[in-house]
């Protein structure tokens, strides 16, 4: 019965292994065509300007949302979903500081300022969620003064609906469950910012 067992259990790790392998496999494939996402306004692993910096919490940023430009997505995309998260921020969950979503498929960059809290210069069906600053739009990095630098993950996702269906005070990690269940491919980059 024990070799029964685990030979079952050998058999079931193989087809699991095999499943996330083909889930993740066809996820590298995306990536692999080139999938990019880039910004004029901020190299990858350079520093936020103070346009990027949040204007409050201590900090006297300009709280302006970077352009952001993007290529080569997967054939299939149906909308785009975008997020910036720091993952160092002291609150054992990082934290949220843009989420986008229902970006339409034709869609192909994000302008500078772009990020403000009615919406209103977004493409046509462009939601912003809630972030961790506890509004919609873009909320500028403002790590604790000492901290190391902080990393921001700019992320764009390449989505296989047109729309996520959430409420529209959907938390950021409701958003991210939702994008993450949806997801073709993504493409990021990170920034950094301390003070």
């Amino acid at each position: 019965m024990h070799r029964r067992f685990s030979s079952l259990s050998r058999l079931g790790q193989g087809v699991a292994a095999t499943l996330c392998a083909a889930v993740f496999g066809s996820i590298g494939i995306a990536q692999a065509a080139g999938f990019t996402l880039s910004s004029p306004t901020i190299k990858p692993d350079s520093q936020l300007t103070e346009a990027q910096v949040f204007n409050g919490f201590g900090c006297s940023g300009k709280n302006v949302s970077p352009a952001l430009k993007w290529s080569d997505a997967p054939a299939d995309t149906k909308s785009y979903a975008l997020t910036v998260y720091d993952p160092d921020a002291p609150t054992g969950s990082g934290w949220w500081h843009w989420v986008v979503y229902n970006i339409p498929a034709n869609a192909s960059e994000l302008p500078e300022g772009i990020g403000t809290a009615d919406g209103k210069r977004l493409p046509a069906g462009a939601v912003q969620g809630r972030t961790d600053f506890g509004a919609p739009g873009f909320g500028g990095a403002c790590p604790p003064q000492g901290d190391k630098p902080h990393r921001y993950i700019f992320t764009l996702y390449a989505l296989k609906t047109d729309k996520l269906d959430v409420p529209s005070d959907a938390t950021a990690a409701l958003v991210g469950f939702m994008i993450n269940a949806n997801q073709l491919g993504k493409a990021s980059f990170t920034a950094t910012y301390g003070r």
